[in-house]
């Protein structure tokens, strides 16, 4: 069961000029929604089908698709995206994860797909009755793309996709995935083409599932002669590193918020354990240390929340004014990405490490965020990777 938090969670972010009106109301309904609710996540598929469920119920994913398909919004919304997230995240990473992944499943879809593809597709994402999933990673390619094996060869009626797609999101629970294949071998990043796969198409077997620290469903995909039609094809041919690209750049900023969503959790789970806990005649926050230390984690928190929200806010502009991302957002993305995860990571150790022999007992909340924090500096772009698109980006200047 999730442990409720020490105290609600404070609003007080959202009077920061980042956010308007539509993103104040989201979140007046969301975080008592998010504070109600209670899963079990012992087993994670059965309690991410779950979250599937509740969200589409509760009408968060509407947040994930256009209005035009069932969406709440116009268009995909970075700064909505990151209160959701970042909400989510302090509650339950887990439902942080079964949103984020409706939202990266299906993004190519929003972003590239025929008006049919998107009518087929999209309304089950926001409803919650389709868990979708997003599959690039391979087992020689994760930040390398360029180096994906994984062949899609013409056939008269179709295409043939050959090749294995490994640490899937979803892998196994999912309805259907968004799926990355070369085209032309010889292309590198200009020869991969994406297709939108059915879960059930002959061929494909999902079953090899991967346990990690912080349970979620991962697998890896074997696709075995997995005949898909024509129109299975998601975008332009050859088009599917871009369209690859333009995806994560809309989730990436809210990485940073999932992580900042936990890293407020283990700040409120701190201070909580501070005011009760009691050491030779006083309450651990008496001490200096301690309230040192929580300074530290606050002013951690508070540095990672203003980058997310600039990256966020970037992205929503640029859409609004009809202007093409640029270098600035993909390294404010980038500073965002590394700077919460990081951080969040530390606040989380240093929460743990004032809680002591409890901190590291199995089911207490800093415990399990301690597990949970840690694959977010790898997926989605590893903080080396960000480290680099940040440098090159300040070398130009």
């Amino acid at each position: 069961m999730n442990t409720p938090p020490p105290t609600p969670p404070s609003t007080a972010h959202l009077s920061l000029p980042f956010f308007d009106d539509a993103h104040r109301e989201l979140a007046q309904g969301l975080v008592p929604w998010a504070a109600a609710q209670d899963v079990d996540e012992h087993d994670d598929r059965a309690a991410c089908r779950d979250w599937v469920r509740r969200l589409g119920g509760g009408g968060w994913l509407r947040y994930c698709v256009p209005a035009a398909f069932g969406g709440a919004l116009e268009q995909l919304d970075s700064r909505a995206l990151v209160l959701l997230r970042e909400t989510l995240a302090y509650h339950s990473p887990l439902a942080d994860f079964a949103f984020a992944m409706q939202g990266l499943g299906s993004g190519a879809i929003t972003l590239a797909g025929s008006a049919s593809q998107q009518a087929a597709w999209l309304p089950g994402v926001a409803d919650g009755s389709r868990i979708a999933a997003f599959a690039l990673s391979e087992p020689e390619a994760g930040s390398d793309v360029g180096a994906m094996a994984m062949r899609a060869e013409a056939t008269p009626d179709g295409w043939r996709l050959n090749g294995t797609k490994t640490w899937i999101s979803n892998g196994g629970i999912a309805d259907f995935y968004c799926v990355f294949a070369k085209t032309d071998p010889a292309g590198g990043t200009r020869g991969i083409t994406a297709f939108i796969v059915d879960a059930g198409s002959p061929g494909l077997d999902s079953s090899a599932h991967i346990h990690v620290m912080a349970p979620h469903p991962l697998a890896t995909l074997q696709f075995d002669g997995c005949n898909v039609p024509r129109e299975a094809q998601l975008g332009e041919l050859n088009g599917g590193f871009k369209l690859a690209m333009r995806t994560l750049d809309i989730f990436r900023a809210s990485v940073a918020a999932a992580a900042l969503g936990m890293a407020r959790r283990a700040l409120a789970e701190a201070v909580a354990h501070a005011h009760r806990r009691r050491m030779f005649g006083h309450t651990l926050g008496d001490f200096q240390l301690t309230q040192a230390k929580l300074g530290d984690m606050a002013a951690m928190v508070d540095a990672a929340a203003l980058l997310t929200y600039r990256a966020a806010w970037m992205r929503d502009e640029a859409v609004r004014n009809g202007r093409a991302l640029g270098a600035d957002y993909t390294a404010a993305a980038a500073m965002a990405k590394m700077a919460a995860t990081e951080n969040a990571q530390r606040v989380i150790d240093m929460a743990l490490q004032l809680h002591g022999g409890l901190g590291v007992q199995v089911g207490t909340k800093v415990e399990s965020l301690y597990r949970d924090i840690r694959s977010l500096r790898i997926y989605e772009g590893a903080t080396e990777v960000q480290q680099l698109i940040i440098g090159k980006s300040v070398l130009r200047g």
